[in-house]
């Protein structure tokens, strides 16, 4: 294989192509669900009808038009690349971001990774004793990235398509209204797009991951709940009446000193996740609620936000 020539034909850098390469290298794959078995297994995951559609479209048939060499190479190496950190935690990009308007194979590549890694996770998913549960609640973040990159005109998928790489590691865990990522002495919140972020929400999320990570990883040893998130910014408190579910939720965390994260723009991931959009003009996106309110007219004055990082201790609440 002529990685040049692949990533030519990809559209890509050819510095990603070798980074595929080295990273795979010879490490094995694992097959796609029968086409038969993908909707119900699709249906599973919380993908929409009509992201379902599509990917049914592109499915990787033997015999398709739509999948060049190149493709098939790309989406055969994505799969061994992320199989081979199978139990890791830590970012990890599966490939090249792709010109997703060519045909829904090229959309939907990375998804035809996730699917092919469905039955080897869930396989590290049992070993560890996990529930049933718990892994497809977990594995179900697909459907809901699906609908969301959808909803922002394909503008969200080059970053969906590392974060989800957790899940189809075993590196993440969605328990109630939190998700958890594994690693270092600190379980790492994240805040997906299912509701109300009440206090009792997540208070008996992360009870449940008090209990969750001793028993399915007892050689993991827990110490702190972690958040970097933009939603600790304290610039937010200039804003949001006291008893905001986003206000109580940065009072149970001690804040780090303050770094500019490396490779991330506060304002970008602000506008990413209150408005799915990266490009509607501020005096165009809505202002129907407080939050949404408070994000434009802090930016139209020029100011700028920030990702704030903050723990608190693990032990049980008195």
């Amino acid at each position: 294989m002529d990685l040049d020539d692949t990533a030519a034909r990809l559209g890509v850098p050819v510095e990603d192509v070798e980074r595929v390469h080295r990273l795979a290298g010879d490490r094995p794959s694992a097959p796609m669900p029968a086409k038969a078995d993908a909707p119900a297994l699709l249906d599973r995951l919380a993908v929409r009808p009509d992201d379902a559609a599509e990917i049914m479209a592109g499915w990787p048939d033997p015999d398709s038009p739509l999948w060049m060499p190149e493709l098939r190479w790309l989406l055969d190496r994505s799969i061994a690349l992320v199989r081979a950190d199978l139990g890791g935690h830590a970012w990890l990009p599966p490939g090249p971001a792709l010109p997703r308007d060519r045909s829904p194979a090229w959309r939907h590549l990375y998804v035809y990774a996730y699917l092919a890694l469905v039955d080897v996770v869930r396989g590290y998913h049992r070993d560890h004793g996990i529930p049933d549960a718990v892994s497809w609640a977990t594995l179900a973040d697909l459907g809901r990235n699906l609908a969301i990159d959808r909803r922002m005109h394909r503008e969200g998928w080059p970053v969906m398509q590392s974060w989800l790489t957790l899940h189809a590691r075993g590196g993440l865990y969605e328990l109630g209204r939190l998700q958890y990522q594994r690693g270092g002495t600190a379980l790492d919140l994240h805040i997906p797009e299912s509701g109300p972020m009440t206090p009792e929400a997540v208070a008996a999320s992360l009870d449940e991951a008090r209990a969750f990570f001793p028993r399915h990883f007892p050689d993991e040893h827990y110490t702190a709940f972690a958040c970097g998130s933009w939603l600790l910014d304290p610039q937010l408190l200039e804003y949001l009446p006291e008893d905001s579910n986003i206000v109580r939720f940065q009072r149970m965390f001690e804040l780090e000193p303050y770094e500019e994260p490396e490779g991330l723009d506060a304002d970008v991931e602000v506008l990413r996740f209150v408005f799915r959009s990266l490009t509607t003009p501020l005096d165009q996106l809505p202002r129907r609620t407080v939050l949404q309110r408070a994000i434009i007219d802090h930016l139209a004055a020029g100011r700028h936000w920030q990702i704030r990082r903050g723990r608190f201790p693990i032990r049980p609440r008195p």
